[in-house]
């Protein structure tokens, strides 16, 4: 039984970053604009409304990803008489609660160039969670909260900041 929350994985940014995406759409909304008019009288405009709206929807698409993005994962006490349960907050705000037994895999992805990993947790008969890149964690925890999980970690297979792993 564990008698307070114990921290697994805190990202460093828990925000959904709305501002800056929305600074990003109307920056890129005014330049293609801007670029449709100059080149208004040469050729067809059209080019730039197709790659505002491609753009749009990869920021449409790229916001919904990082909704589902773990930004916290703790191990609460259960109710009376029952064990400990795992408790994961996601960057939209959604919180849940699962049995630690049901993890089957944590993986803690180390960058090459800061000192962050990102987290990869599955659960059993789930789909695969991702974390905002966060400070390691410590795989002793995990290995004694999840006892049934594959537990390890490794560096980066990109080596420049920006690049997804």
């Amino acid at each position: 039984m564990v008698g307070s929350e114990d921290v697994l994985w805190d990202a460093d940014d828990k925000s959904m970053q709305m501002v800056p995406r929305l600074r990003r759409i109307g920056v890129t909304a005014g330049c293609l604009g801007f670029l449709g008019l100059m080149l208004w009288t040469d050729s067809d405009p059209a080019w730039a409304l197709y790659a505002g709206a491609l753009y749009l929807l990869g920021e449409i698409a790229y916001w919904a990803w990082d909704r589902g993005r773990l930004v916290d994962a703790r191990i609460v006490p259960g109710e009376a008489d029952s064990s400990a349960r795992l408790r994961l907050r996601r960057v939209g705000g959604r919180i849940t609660e699962h049995d630690p037994h049901h993890v089957a895999r944590v993986v803690v992805i180390h960058d090459n160039v800061h000192d962050l990993a990102k987290l990869r947790l599955s659960l059993h008969g789930r789909q695969l969670l991702f974390g905002r890149p966060g400070r390691p964690a410590g795989l002793t925890t995990w290995r004694q909260t999840c006892p049934k999980a594959k537990v390890g970690d490794r560096a980066a297979r990109w080596g420049m900041p920006g690049v997804p792993d």
